[in-house]
């Protein structure tokens, strides 16, 4: 749901918690399911080797099908707090509950040279493609941090989009934004944005995100 009016990022993050509490119940299992089918194709369209994925919360599109998936062929690194920001491990089980209930595997002091990917969870997305989390900057403070730029995906589990501009310049930005049933991809440096989906029937506007010749997807 496209929602404007709320033209301050601490309004819009009050609403989008709201939102979250009702999709925490409603219709997880399909909601869930459709998002990580979309991430699933975009990973083997772009051969996508070294990914950033997360311990799912309950508020959040669980990715555990998606990383049991995938793990096989690709390198699954998941967040490991450290003070106020994190840093990336490599899944594997088992997982330890840590602060604010997130689980995480053990710690490792392997570093990581490259990024392909990072699937990022948000409450909600502003009209640059900013992020709207829940206010801790774990995310913003990572990925200052990083020497390399991996492409960016947002997820989660119903479209709360704004086209105002509430981010400030160090939050992060996506270049694909995935719910369920829509996803918006940024293009180019005039920062448009495609909108494809409606419901989950109309498989033509689907197909061409994802297959499409390779175009928006492939330039990631």
């Amino acid at each position: 749901m496209k929602i404007d009016g709320l033209n301050t990022k601490k309004l819009f993050r009050a609403y989008a918690k709201k939102r979250v509490q009702k999709y925490e119940l409603t219709c997880r299992y399909k909601r869930d399911k459709y998002v990580v089918e979309k991430l699933e194709k975009l990973i083997k369209i772009n051969k996508y080797k070294n990914i950033l994925l997360y311990i799912p919360l309950n508020s959040e599109v669980d990715v555990l099908p998606l990383i049991n998936k995938i793990r096989g062929s690709c390198t699954i690194y998941v967040p490991f707090m450290e003070g106020v920001s994190f840093k990336m491990v490599k899944f594997r089980l088992p997982l330890f509950k840590k602060r604010f209930t997130i689980k995480e595997p053990k710690n490792s002091f392997a570093s990581v040279s490259k990024l392909d990917l990072a699937i990022v969870p948000v409450l909600g997305v502003d009209g640059n493609f900013g992020r709207i989390g829940f206010g801790k900057g774990m995310y913003d403070r990572f990925f200052e941090s990083l020497e390399f730029s991996p492409a960016i995906v947002f997820v989660q589990l119903g479209e709360c989009f704004t086209t105002e501009k509430l981010c400030d310049n160090f939050d992060i930005r996506a270049d694909v934004y995935i719910t369920p049933y829509k996803t918006m991809i940024k293009r180019g440096n005039n920062d448009n944005r495609i909108k494809y989906g409606g419901s989950r029937s109309d498989s033509k506007r689907h197909s061409r995100f994802f297959y499409l010749e390779k175009t928006e997807c492939s330039q990631l």
